[in-house]
């Protein structure tokens, strides 16, 4: 009887990993295009600010890593990016609703969004809040917010 327990396991075990694997590429958003960084970061913050999410915060984290390009030699930029730019953005309706269902979900505000450009192209990246609110109260309003984002995002860049 424990011998067939192992084995099932052990069968079993290759279906789970896939089943994790295939589910990764959901936890973030990744939007890939053929233009240029700075037009996809002002098409991104547009698209953010016409749909009433406000950015409050522009960190350039490519020009912050670039002073260290020397003390780090080959270990700095070894994806060879052309940029790092990110958005911090927060819409105050949506934390008001969220902290009325759950309160502790408002570590997720604000929301960011980072662009990095790489072999000609412009990847604009988003961490799906509803993976950290899948046991919530607020998950249905965090699947909504997550949504409103994303189309904010493909907005103009589809």
């Amino acid at each position: 009887m424990k011998r067939s327990r192992i084995w099932t396991g052990l069968l079993l075990l290759p279906l789970l990993l896939t089943a994790q694997i295939s589910g990764a590429g959901e936890t973030v958003f990744k939007l890939t295009v053929d233009a240029p960084v700075q037009q996809v970061y002002d098409k991104v913050y547009k698209g953010l600010e016409d749909n009433n999410f406000y950015v409050v915060f522009e960190p350039d984290i490519g020009s912050n890593l670039s002073r260290f390009a020397e003390r780090w030699g080959d270990e700095y930029n070894q994806n060879k990016l052309s940029a790092i730019r990110s958005m911090v953005f927060c819409n105050g309706w949506y934390a008001n609703q969220v902290s009325n269902k759950d309160p502790d979900m408002l570590g997720l505000c604000p929301l960011h969004a980072t662009v990095i450009g790489r072999q000609g192209k412009t990847t604009v990246l988003f961490n799906r809040p509803s993976v950290i609110a899948a046991h919530s109260p607020a998950l249905e309003l965090i699947r909504e917010i997550e949504q409103e984002v994303i189309q904010a995002i493909e907005k103009n860049l589809r």
